[in-house]
């Protein structure tokens, strides 16, 4: 049970997705309450009341919203997906349910009032709702676990495996023929000071790492790993690059596809593997069509 745990687990980054899902969790808490009033609902006699029981849904799409939405942005270091695991998915998952059960509490003693009696205790309210919610969440993150796991693993096992220069490789051999313009062999990055650079052949680039305002260059100088620091985002160093099969890969690597040896998939997605497996780079989700169709094409 540990071990399933900690497995990696993907997140969903997405404003879009998270609205999407948050309007689709009040819908479903603001009809649940309106069909079948639990917690004593159906003997409730105030006016406006199905409006009233609807605000619980509202209050459980506010509170998804700050929980998915905003705090990600407000603390991105505690959502980073390369240490999130099935058992952090889980606790989200729950966190969010006990504020859910908090704020519906709190949204009930409004409509109370003072004077008002809703016979519904605070411990007993929230404890029902961890209850309730704790079989399904779990239920829910294991099945899509499994989901997403088998459908990268497969894809992954899939993929055609070339000898190219030596090295066993899945990269796309770029084609030079007369009709084709001679690919730039080596790869000029500048530093947003104009001044810092690198300047190194494409071949030996293995990939570049975004962290903060800087990135980090690894490549093989003398047959050994070189990892100077630039300062400039990712995006302006990509746009510097003109080989082909140099690529983003993630919102933080950008990847030298002919350095590629062996592809691996979990539930968050594909790895690339490179240089006998001393480095892993992930594939974002966003990017995955676009990469496999580049590595299939051989």
């Amino acid at each position: 049970m540990v071990r399933f745990l900690n497995q990696p687990y993907p997140i969903d980054y997405s404003a879009g997705s998270q609205l999407r899902k948050a309007t689709l969790i009040g819908l479903f808490v603001g009809l649940f309450l309106l069909v079948f009033q639990p917690f004593g609902l159906n003997s409730w006699e105030t006016p406006n009341k199905v409006i009233k029981i609807l605000g619980f849904g509202a209050v459980t799409f506010i509170v998804t919203v700050l929980n998915f939405i905003v705090l990600r942005r407000l603390f991105p270091r505690l959502y980073v997906e390369e240490q999130w695991t099935v058992g952090r998915e889980i606790v989200a998952l729950m966190v969010n349910i006990l504020l859910i059960a908090i704020a519906n509490r709190l949204y009930l003693g409004w409509l109370l009032g003072p004077d008002g009696s809703s016979g519904i205790s605070w411990l007993g309210m929230i404890l029902v709702t961890f209850l309730i919610g704790l079989f399904p969440v779990t239920g829910l993150v294991f099945v899509s676990y499994i989901t997403q796991l088998k459908k990268y693993s497969q894809a992954a096992a899939s993929l055609p495996i070339h000898v190219h220069n030596e090295v066993t490789t899945l990269a796309r051999k770029v084609p030079v023929g007369p009709a084709t313009e001679p690919v730039n062999t080596t790869v000029t990055l500048v530093a947003d000071n104009e001044k810092d650079s690198v300047v190194l052949d494409a071949e030996d680039l293995l990939f570049v790492e975004s962290s903060d305002n800087y990135c980090t260059v690894t490549y093989l100088r003398n047959k050994q790993v070189a990892k100077p620091l630039l300062r400039s985002s990712l995006s302006r160093l990509e746009k510097q690059i003109t080989q082909p099969y140099i690529v983003r890969c993630h919102r933080s690597y950008i990847v030298n596809l002919n350095r590629v040896e062996r592809v691996t998939g979990n539930a968050q997605g594909y790895k690339l593997h490179l240089l006998s497996g001393q480095f892993i780079v992930p594939v974002s989700r966003q990017y995955n069509e676009t990469l496999i169709a580049e590595l299939k094409a051989l």
